[in-house]
């Protein structure tokens, strides 16, 4: 049996197959699982493209611009389109006249999923670069970056030695606080994360206002997954254009799904949204590779079963996938 979370894939929809530039976020396959340092990062992605310009409602600039022709969603589960929520943070901020605070949410409480942690693991610096990229469009003077508690590899110092790197290198414009979520399953969610951070106990509320409204410190707050600051990051540097040659006219650009077989080792693998299930548990695109914190994978063979998407998902049999 197979698990797989994160993303959206098809048994059997229309897809785009993987481009050459794939994997868009993970370092390429020859690398293994060596993370990139400042250095490697911006040889391959190069300089962090600022734009100098604080969003208003009435002209949110260019980069939540070009988030909304990309049409880019989050990547943490909900896939709520990203420009929406920018845009909505920058309207609380300016019609309250307080200063919005950021969130990367790399907590991951997810039990099957590994995505997030191998992300920051091997390149957290498109992370911290989107993270950057946001706070400036919001004019956001708060930045924080939050990991999971229960993790087989130290992903929180691997992070903690990124931003070292890039305070050397005078990169960063907000000051980014790393904090550690909970291990505990709904630790994740963007409320309970910002009780969490402000000191409450990390669960839940359902009760407005929503935290674009009010969140951390009472401040409007931004909260989007690490996967999807990484996607923006790509995006300012490379627009929405380029972002949508992968995946489908509905559900653009890749994505980073986990795969846990038999075996249960969690196999990270970068590839198209739309991609029928059959390419992405057996006969993987050409140009597709599979992570993980130790390990670079190539091609596995399907199973009986495959539990889509983690403990809140459903199991479909393998033959559905072919």
């Amino acid at each position: 049996m197979t698990a797989a979370t994160a993303g959206a894939f098809h048994d059997g929809a229309s897809r785009s197959t993987a481009p050459s530039d794939i994997p868009r976020l993970l370092p390429p396959a020859q690398e293994g699982k060596r993370p990139q340092d400042l250095a490697a990062h911006l040889a391959r992605h190069g300089d962090l493209p600022y734009r100098d310009r604080v969003g208003t409602p009435s002209s949110p600039g260019a980069l939540i611009s070009d988030i909304e022709k990309s049409g880019l969603t989050g990547r943490g589960g909900a896939a709520f389109p990203v420009h929406r929520k920018l845009a909505a943070v920058l309207e609380a901020a300016d019609r309250r006249r307080r200063t919005p605070a950021v969130i990367a949410n790399g907590s991951e409480s997810e039990p099957a999923s590994d995505k997030d942690a191998t992300l920051l693991w091997l390149a957290p610096h498109l992370v911290l670069d989107g993270l950057q990229l946001a706070a400036e469009a919001l004019g956001a003077d708060t930045a924080v970056l939050v990991t999971h508690a229960d993790r087989e590899h130290d992903v929180a110092g691997r992070v903690r030695q990124a931003l070292q790197e890039r305070l050397s290198a005078r990169l960063d414009r907000v000051p980014v606080q790393l904090a550690v979520a909970p291990a505990r399953f709904l630790s994740g969610q963007e409320t309970a994360l910002v009780n969490h951070l402000g000191g409450g106990p990390s669960i839940p509320t359902f009760m407005p206002p929503r935290i674009t409204e009010r969140g951390l410190g009472g401040s409007p707050t931004l909260v989007q997954n690490v996967e999807t600051l990484a996607h923006l990051a790509l995006i300012a540097r490379r627009g929405a254009r380029w972002f949508r040659e992968v995946g489908t006219a509905a559900e653009p650009g890749s994505m980073l799904a986990t795969i846990r077989r038999a075996d249960g080792q969690p196999r990270i693998t970068e590839v198209p949204l739309g991609i029928p299930l059959r390419d992405l548990l057996g006969e993987a695109p050409q140009n597709t590779t599979q992570h993980t914190t130790q390990h670079t994978t190539q091609r596995t063979t399907p199973e009986t079963a495959v539990l889509l998407g983690g403990y809140h998902g459903m199991w479909l049999p393998a033959a559905r996938a072919s």
